[in-house]
């Protein structure tokens, strides 16, 4: 089965080389990604476009100009971008250097980091984001949930938040990342009230293949996700994600396999991130149209 991986990060950010380097210990390199798509048979890799200075605050810094990119990345036709958004740094230089990125092939979507930045999802700044995802029709992914820093602030990640900007943006495609863990029952109900509402299961668990086991077996620590799956009951509308460098790809594969009946593995593991992503289809030799 061909895999598409809706969400990894390949940029130069202080806490992702930690992590690779005590948690998931992985080649957290452009190579050592390639490789570990090769060995699970993922076939594209969807980045998620994010900087930070080298003298700066650290993620989330409000430095860097919109959009973002993958600074570790190199020419392929593996791994495409959702390019990031810094809601500081939105001047009319900023929108249209947007603008000019969405133009390009490898420019699948737009990433937008709540819960990082103290904004909701249907502040005003966002606004002008929204516009340019809808001309180019690129879908906006969301951070929902915990945040990978003690610096961020939850209430500006809870997935009852999107509820409003889906609403308002109908002939806009969203994604929550994360599924809005750890309120995933929220986040199942804004997936199945709104057509446009999507969400990706990447960043669940953080750490390698022992890291994974351990959670897995622990009891009732997915409790919460067995509940929010079958009450949303659109496996059609999830997407299979790891937040590599977070964790290993294939033991992550098998975790989320053994939460997704079978009959829905080719729609979570590849089928909807292609129609979610249109601009993805070239990449995969798949008509376009």
């Amino acid at each position: 089965m061909k895999i598409i991986d809706a969400h990894i990060h390949l940029s130069n950010i202080h806490s992702f080389h930690e992590t690779a380097n005590k948690l998931s210990h992985i080649d957290y390199s452009f190579q050592g990604l390639l490789n570990e798509m090769e060995e699970n048979n993922v076939v594209l890799s969807i980045g998620m476009g994010l900087m930070e200075e080298v003298e700066g605050e650290g993620f989330p810094d409000s430095a860097p100009p919109s959009p973002m990119g993958l600074d570790m990345a190199e020419k392929t036709e593996k791994i495409v971008t959702c390019v990031g958004i810094n809601p500081y740094r939105l001047g009319k230089e900023e929108l249209e250097k947007l603008e000019n990125s969405l133009q390009k092939p490898h420019a699948v979507g737009i990433k937008i980091y709540l819960g990082y930045y103290p904004f909701y999802a249907y502040d005003k700044v966002y606004d002008p984001v929204y516009e340019l995802a809808k001309s180019y029709q690129v879908p906006v992914v969301f951070h929902t949930g915990d945040t990978y820093s003690e610096r961020g602030l939850l209430k500006y990640a809870h997935p009852l938040t999107l509820d409003e900007v889906a609403v308002q943006h109908r002939d806009i495609t969203f994604v929550m990342a994360h599924f809005g863990d750890p309120w995933m029952l929220d986040a199942a109900e804004v997936v199945y009230k709104n057509r446009n509402m999507f969400a990706d299961l990447s960043g669940l668990i953080v750490g390698d293949s022992d890291s994974v086991t351990r959670i897995r077996n622990t009891p009732h620590f997915f409790d919460h996700m067995k509940h929010a799956l079958a009450f949303c009951d659109h496996y059609e509308k999830l997407m299979f994600g790891t937040d590599w460098p977070l964790v290993q790809i294939g033991p992550y594969i098998a975790f989320i396999k053994e939460y997704i009946p079978k009959s829905a593995w080719e729609d979570v593991f590849f089928n909807t991130a292609v129609r979610v992503f249109p601009k993805i289809k070239p990449y995969l030799n798949l008509d376009s149209n």
